[in-house]
């Protein structure tokens, strides 16, 4: 049995765990519940009609959230000659193939790693440690790419990567408490679209089943997902 603090009591009276809330009521609980004493994150928790232990019912994909996750995200270009500027001008935290060695020797400062397709070659026995971690370059993620300006540029702008757990959830956050009700009922609203859009062929019934919404320490809100379904 989960034992909640004081404040979490508080910020949890008068919640009804059962009751759906349209978007924009849900996002407006969640940040008025709030109450850590730092900017907490906004995530969303997507339940699907998909089976993951099917390859044909794997959801993943990436979007660009419009007002970004408000987290600042640190990011590694692994590449060489002229990309190397290219990764500079666009933004990149660290750049260079000397990065491969570093991470062998246990370096992995970074929240997002992009690499051009002549190093991949190099990174591909480091998979056991990037791919738990979300980390590995990934051509279907867009970061293994040529084009490492807009690579590093969508990362920077809030894109975000998903794809569905073994029990058939999607978990993404979505922005920060701080941010207005408006700019989180975007980005929630982008999300939802990009989960709906990834809807796998062989999905049968009803695919979108539960959606809720909580900061990282507050209650969560469940959402109707009749607007998706």
């Amino acid at each position: 049995m989960t034992v909640h603090g004081k404040l979490y009591r508080k910020a949890a009276e008068g919640h009804d765990p059962i009751n759906r809330y349209q978007p924009h009521e849900a996002l407006e609980r969640v940040k008025t519940r709030a109450f850590a004493k730092f900017d907490e994150t906004v995530d969303i928790v997507v339940r699907l009609g998909v089976d993951p232990r099917h390859a044909d019912q794997i959801v993943r994909g990436t979007v660009v959230l419009p007002h970004g996750t408000g987290k600042k995200v640190r990011v590694l270009v692994i590449t060489q000659g002229d990309k190397v500027k290219d990764a500079e001008a666009a933004g990149a935290d660290f750049v260079g193939v000397e990065y491969i060695q570093k991470i062998k020797d246990g370096w992995l400062d970074v929240d997002a790693i992009v690499a051009t397709p002549d190093v991949m070659g190099q990174l591909g026995p480091l998979g056991r440690v990037l791919g738990p971690r979300g980390l590995m370059p990934n051509p279907k993620a867009g970061t293994v790419s040529m084009d490492v300006t807009k690579a590093v540029r969508d990362i920077k702008a809030g894109k975000i990567e998903f794809r569905v757990d073994k029990t058939g959830n999607v978990h993404a956050p979505i922005g920060k408490v701080s941010f207005s009700v408006e700019q989180l009922e975007q980005n929630y609203t982008a999300f939802m679209d990009t989960i709906v859009r990834a809807k796998p062929s062989a999905a049968k019934g009803t695919y979108v089943r539960t959606v809720a919404v909580s900061s990282t320490m507050g209650p969560g809100y469940r959402i109707d997902p009749a607007l998706y379904r």
